[in-house]
């Protein structure tokens, strides 16, 4: 019985060092470096003239500031020198936030001890999602206030945003849950502001290349 138990925890402690290894092997070994893209670097297309100061250079997250659960502000300026991971959600969804959420949790989980890296999750449903509601929500997925910041701001401001800034399709349902549409898609973000990727929230091994994206901004070359 000991034996087994001994042999468990060397896998685990195996299983926990791969991504660690994965790390040290990209920074030191070779010409093959893992680069993460940098997306958007000629620019978005705006097909429907939806979109203020759209050019033809790098994209850049533009300024926001919105109120967390706490109701303290918080926005673009928080997000420089820091690794963000943004999703757009709200509360009353009944499909796929609630697997978003779940999946934030692991990204929280997994930079727990890493300042330089936290979480907005943006609703799209500003008028329901109050600061209170958003710090019951905040409660129920374990979220750390000094990381993990669920944000409300002014309706039109959200859309733009999403559509504008993060470049995801976003819909509001005009308080009808079944009726809102927006975007699974988890947007990595560097400390410039400029998107590195999308990441399906609702898939467990899309967002484990979040996790491992993430870390590689952090510890290796970008």
């Amino acid at each position: 019985m000991k034996m087994i138990r001994v042999l468990q925890g060397l896998v685990l402690v195996c299983i926990l060092m791969v991504p660690v290894l994965i790390i040290l092997f990209l920074r030191n070994f070779g010409e093959n470096n893992y680069e993460i893209p940098v997306l958007y670097e000629n620019g978005v297309e705006d097909p429907f003239g939806d979109c203020n100061d759209i050019n033809t250079g790098q994209h850049y997250i533009p300024d926001f500031t919105f109120i967390n659960q706490d109701s303290v502000p918080i926005g673009r300026a928080d997000m420089k020198g820091k690794v963000t991971i943004v999703d757009f959600f709200f509360t009353s969804c009944p499909s796929i936030c609630p697997v978003m959420s779940l999946e934030m949790e692991r990204v929280q989980d997994a930079f727990r001890n890493e300042e330089t890296v936290q979480l907005y999750s943006i609703s799209i449903d500003p008028a329901y999602d109050t600061p209170a509601r958003l710090s019951e929500y905040a409660h129920l997925h374990k979220a750390n206030p000094d990381k993990w910041h669920f944000l409300n701001g002014p309706k039109d401001e959200v859309y733009q945003l999403a559509r504008c800034g993060f470049i995801l399709p976003t819909i509001d349902g005009k308080g009808v849950p079944d009726d809102f549409i927006h975007s699974d898609k988890l947007a990595l973000i560097d400390g410039e502001g400029r998107i590195r990727g999308y990441y399906s929230g609702t898939n467990r091994e899309d967002v484990d290349l979040l996790i491992l994206e993430t870390k590689i901004l952090l510890h290796g070359k970008d």
